[in-house]
């Protein structure tokens, strides 16, 4: 065989390599198309909403006081604390903020942080607390049943439980898939709790609903020794949405269940996670510099209009403290903080103070806040 025909048959040899190599780049070029649908599909297939007006059962300790009266001199207090799944330490950044971790740094840190926030709860003495982000069975924390620990802290109280998260595994971040996510809000009462339920918000009808929460927010329904009702309202609202506007309607259905219960004759009072910034401004009051940060945009200026409602800002200005650090990282001086965390209440309960409790984020990527209140007398 000449040199020609040598040349000509190793270009056949080469050409039929590269056929091949070309086929099997095509086939794993399928495969991962095939299994990104299924994949889409499943998420898509797998997402489902809790079911709306669900009645909660209330579990009740050994030492509950029988009611909450109106008119009192000593002001009654109310903890709020989105606990951040028991993760977001000071050098913790959450990867859907910005941050890369998508699980607690480990399962020893979780417990020893979970029971830092049980021991600060604790010393605040309050008579009612409402915690967001209670992780329990979840990838994140090790399917660690968060609500234990809170319980456990105060076992003397009434509470209840409204799970907002469900979640499909997610198989992102690649280096450490977020997984499956099942969280609630918590409910305490000193007092006693007649009756709970949780209400379904409005969420986002396009693909953001799938990267947000079962939204939604529970009553929690105490006997007021005068008559009527405390209504406890204990909420979480939207974050990671297109525009920012599916909050301010979870707002508004929030503020028509309040009024109708206010008419009613009972006292009501909502508090939790706005991600809103609850100041309108949080580069006035804090110093501090959005950037690109436009995730808590402010309320609208009309919101409350026409009911008998107010929003309550914790603030002091002597020592003014924001409730929450944008998590794209470990904490630092320079970081974008807001108030997002605070309360609202009908014009029959008064407010005497309400402050941020400064844990320098030492737990969570929220700090408490409180609010200290009596009941009117008609």
């Amino acid at each position: 065989m000449g040199q020609s025909e040598k040349d000509m048959e190793s270009g056949k040899k080469k050409k039929h390599v590269l056929k091949w190599v070309i086929r099997i780049l095509a086939g794993l070029l399928g495969l991962v198309i095939l299994a990104a649908a299924g994949y889409a599909a499943y998420l898509l297939i797998a997402y489902h909403r809790i079911e709306d007006h669900r009645a909660l059962d209330v579990k009740r300790g050994g030492t509950i006081i029988a009611r909450v009266s109106a008119g009192d001199a000593y002001p009654y207090r109310i903890v709020s604390y989105n606990i951040g799944f028991g993760a977001y330490e000071a050098d913790y950044g959450f990867f859907m903020d910005g941050g890369t971790e998508s699980w607690a740094w480990s399962e020893e840190r979780l417990d020893r942080n979970l029971k830092k926030i049980s021991a600060l709860l604790k010393e605040q003495a309050a008579d009612f607390y409402i915690l967001q982000e209670v992780d329990y069975d979840s990838t994140r924390t090790y399917h660690v049943d968060e609500r234990a620990y809170m319980a456990d802290t105060l076992s003397s109280y009434c509470y209840d439980e409204a799970q907002n998260f469900d979640s499909p595994f997610l198989f992102y971040p690649f280096h450490q898939p977020h997984g499956n996510a099942r969280s609630c809000l918590m409910t305490f009462s000193a007092y006693h709790t007649e009756s709970a339920e949780r209400i379904s918000l409005p969420v986002e009808d396009s693909l953001m609903k799938l990267l947000d929460l079962d939204r939604c927010y529970s009553i929690s329904r105490i006997p007021v020794r005068n008559g009527g009702e405390l209504v406890l309202y204990n909420f979480h609202l939207s974050a990671y949405t297109s525009d920012g506007t599916i909050a301010t309607e979870q707002l508004k259905m929030l503020l028509r269940d309040m009024q109708a219960e206010y008419e009613k004759g009972n006292y009501c009072i909502a508090g939790g996670d706005f991600n809103k910034d609850l100041s309108s401004d949080a580069e006035k009051y804090f110093h501090t510099k959005a950037g690109d940060q436009s995730w808590a945009k402010p309320l609208p200026e009309d919101l409350f209009d026409g009911y008998d409602v107010s929003l309550v800002f914790p603030y002091d200005a002597l020592k003014p403290v924001p409730s929450c650090r944008n998590a794209d990282g470990p904490y630092n001086p320079d970081q974008f903080v807001l108030t997002v965390d605070g309360f609202m209440v009908t014009a029959n309960v008064e407010v005497e103070k309400s402050m941020v409790i400064d844990t320098g984020f030492a737990y969570s990527d929220h700090n408490p806040v409180s609010m200290d209140f009596i009941l009117k007398t008609e």
